[in-house]
Formats: C-alpha cells, structure tokens, sequence
C-alpha cells in the first residue's frame, strides 16, 4: 500500500497563524538573507544576536517595511541560559515554533594548528558546535510529535570547510562545521519518525563581514576567481537553498546536504 503525502499548512498564511522560524545568527550574513527571504515567504521571523542589534534591528525593519513580521532577540547560543530565554522569548512573541536555522557560526583570525590554543578552540566550538546541539535540543522539544508538537525542520549552516579542512586558515572551524554535520545525520535519524526533518547547507567562498574576523576582509575576491563558476557566491543564493530545505518541496529530504560552493 503507498503510504500518503504529509500534509502542511501553507506557508502564506496572515501574521496571526504565519510559520514560526527562528534564525540564529540573524544579524548580518547568510542569517540575515536567510531571515528576510523567509519573512517574504510567509514565516514570522525571529531574528538572534549576540551583540550587534542595531543591524538585528535593521533586519527587522525590512521585513516590517514588506509586510512581515518579526522580532530580534539577544541570546550568545553557547549560553545554555540565554538558549532557554531565546525560545522561550519565540514562544510569547510568535508563537509555536516551526522551523530552526542554525546559522549562528564564529572564527577566529587566520592561523596554523600549531599555534592554536585550547582558549581558542573552546570560543569556536562552544558557539558552532555546543550553540547548535543546544538550539536543536530545544527546538526538538518544541516541534517533535513525541513531545506533542506538529513536527517541522531544522537546517544547520555548515561550511564545505568541513570536508577541505581550510588548511593553514582555519582547520578549527574546519572541524567545527564537520561536528555540525554529523550533528546533522545522527539528529536526522534520530527524529525522522517524530515528524522533524534535519538537513544541512554547506556554504562555499560567500561575501559576508565573517572573513573580517579572520583578519582577511577580500578573502572572497582573491578565492573567487580560482573556484569552478570563477567567482564567490552570495547570501541570498545560500538562503535560497535553506529556505527549499524548510519548504515542503523537500518533504522526503532528511539528513542530507546542499552544497553551495560554486564547484568548490
């Protein structure tokens, strides 16, 4: 016997029954294209940060300016306390949840592995890895049919970094995304039968302020040129891969991965 199609609630809904998504890392970047876009596509959105609100702020106002909605909300994900406060705030403001970003992600300067410290390694895996367990556990709580919620999706927001290694930069981070990943997989399997899909984009040579941090703010514009489509990608082509994996054209996609890298 075939087995039916799931059936959703359409995503184009008015304010008060919209999807409710939560993007960390919703500031700038990939999370901010990733927050409006959703917004445009019928989410209420939840825009995280960290520090920087004037630009979690300005997030918003575009949204708002088109018709969305959404609210920006401080929380550091490797805080386990400002995690619970971060979803327990979408909880009073938006409503039941209904999908997870996890896009939250740091780096430090470029640097070799022989002159990274332990100090250093725990600032980077404690918001790219120990951030998006604890985001996907709560999220979990909310949306698992286990737990009497209506299921949804999480997308986590890796880097082809965890398959190159990014030796000689940032083989740290490297190995973050790549914990990311089998986050990825082991949670996919974990929830497939409680209604949540997990799934992950692996992000190539894109223009976003994160290679600032790095200490090289034209990364892009000097790796560019030597990937496969000859130049970098952008937030919004990123978003886009994220947003069909939340939709439910991807209804039987799970545990899987989108790289978007230019042929990297």
């Amino acid at each position: 016997m075939v087995s039916p199609l799931p059936t959703y609630p359409t995503t184009h809904l008015p304010n008060s029954a919209k999807r409710v998504l939560l993007v960390t890392g919703g500031s700038r970047g990939i999370g901010a294209a990733t927050a409006e876009l959703a917004a445009e596509r019928g989410y209420a959105v939840c825009v995280n940060f960290r520090k920087n609100q004037a630009a979690a702020e300005a997030v918003v106002a575009t949204i708002e300016a088109g018709g969305g909605t959404a609210v920006a909300v401080q929380a550091d994900v490797s805080s386990e306390p400002d995690v619970l406060q971060l979803f327990e705030t979408v909880d009073a403001r938006l409503g039941p949840l209904a999908a997870l970003v996890n896009n939250a992600g740091v780096l430090e300067r470029q640097t070799r592995v022989e002159h990274v410290d332990a100090a250093r390694l725990q600032r980077v895996f404690a918001t790219n890895v120990t951030g998006a367990f604890l985001c996907a556990r709560e999220a979990v709580k909310r949306l698992s049919t286990a737990h009497g919620g209506a299921g949804g999706a999480i997308v986590n927001v890796s880097s082809r970094a965890a398959q190159l290694g990014a030796p000689g930069e940032y083989v740290d981070y490297a190995a973050s995304k790549a914990a990311l990943d089998a986050l990825t997989i082991g949670l996919a399997r974990e929830v497939a039968g409680e209604g949540i899909r997990v799934n992950g984009v692996r992000a190539g040579i894109i223009y976003t302020d994160i290679h600032a941090d790095g200490g090289e703010p034209d990364r892009v514009d000097r790796l560019g040129p030597t990937l496969p489509m000859k130049r970098g990608g952008h937030a919004i082509e990123v978003a886009r891969a994220i947003l069909w994996l939340l939709s439910d054209e991807a209804s039987y996609s799970t545990g899987t991965f989108i790289d978007v890298a230019g042929g990297r």
